[in-house]
C-alpha cells in the first residue's frame, strides 16, 4: 500500500498484478500541490506486459505535463497510445482554491466522491478505450465539501457498500486497510485508490 499525503488531502492506493503475471495492466500517478492534486489511472487492456506499456505511456505524459487541465491531459493521453494496445483512463484534477474538481473518464474505471453531509458524486463514465483515434471525451466539473472522501478503482476491484465512506469516525487509513483485504478476485489486475480532501 502507498501512503500520499499533503497538507490538503492524504490518500492510499493499493495495486497488484494478475495472478500468474509478472506486470500489473493498471498504472497510477498521483501530485499535488496548495493549489491542485492530480491523480490518474490508467487499466490497459488485457493483462501483462502490453497492458502495462498502454496504461504506462498514459500515467507518464500525464506526469510529464501537471499544469493542464483535464480536458487536454485526456487528449495528450489518448495520442500516447496510438500503435499500442489502449488503455481504460481516468484522470481527476481538484482546485482546492475554488473547492471543485475536474474529472474525466473513457472505460471500466469508477469513481466515487462521498461527502459529509452524505451525498453521492458518481460521474458517468464513457464506454470505450483510449487507443489514439479521435475521440471525444465527456469532462465534468464538480464541487466538494473538505472532509469528502473518494474512491477510484480499475475493474479488477471488489467493492463492498458506501458505509465506510459516510462514516465519520473512520479515517482513511482503516478504510484502505478494509478495501485491501476485500481484494479477494485475483483473476484481473486490480488498482484502487482512497482518499480524504482534508480542506
Amino acid at each position: 500500500m502507498i501512503h500520499f499525503q499533503s497538507e490538503r488531502l492524504e490518500a492510499y492506493a493499493f495495486q497488484r498484478a494478475k495472478e500468474g503475471k509478472t506486470y500489473c495492466g493498471d498504472s497510477f500517478y498521483m501530485t499535488a500541490n496548495n493549489d491542485y492534486f492530480l491523480c490518474v489511472l490508467a487499466d490497459g487492456l488485457g493483462s501483462g506486459e502490453y497492458a502495462y506499456e498502454s496504461s504506462r505511456a498514459v500515467t507518464s505524459v500525464v506526469k510529464s505535463n501537471p499544469e493542464e487541465d483535464v480536458q487536454t491531459l485526456m487528449n495528450f493521453s489518448n495520442k500516447v497510445l496510438l500503435s499500442k494496445r489502449g488503455a481504460a483512463t481516468a484522470i481527476f484534477k481538484v482546485d482546492f482554491r475554488e473547492k471543485t474538481f475536474e474529472y474525466s473518464c473513457v472505460g471500466n474505471i469508477r469513481f466515487y466522491l462521498y461527502t459529509p453531509s452524505g451525498k453521492m458524486v458518481y460521474p458517468m463514465p464513457v464506454s470505450g478505450y483510449l487507443s489514439g483515434r479521435p475521440q471525444k471525451f465527456r469532462t465534468q466539473t464538480f464541487p466538494y465539501e473538505p472532509q469528502s472522501n473518494f474512491l477510484i478503482h480499475s475493474d479488477g476491484f471488489v467493492k463492498e457498500g458506501s458505509k465506510p465512506f459516510t462514516d465519520n469516525r473512520q479515517t482513511v487509513s482503516a478504510i484502505a486497510n478494509r478495501l485491501k483485504v476485500n481484494q479477494i478476485n485475483k483473476n484481473d489486475d486490480v488498482t484502487f485508490i482512497v482518499g480524504s480532501l482534508l480542506k
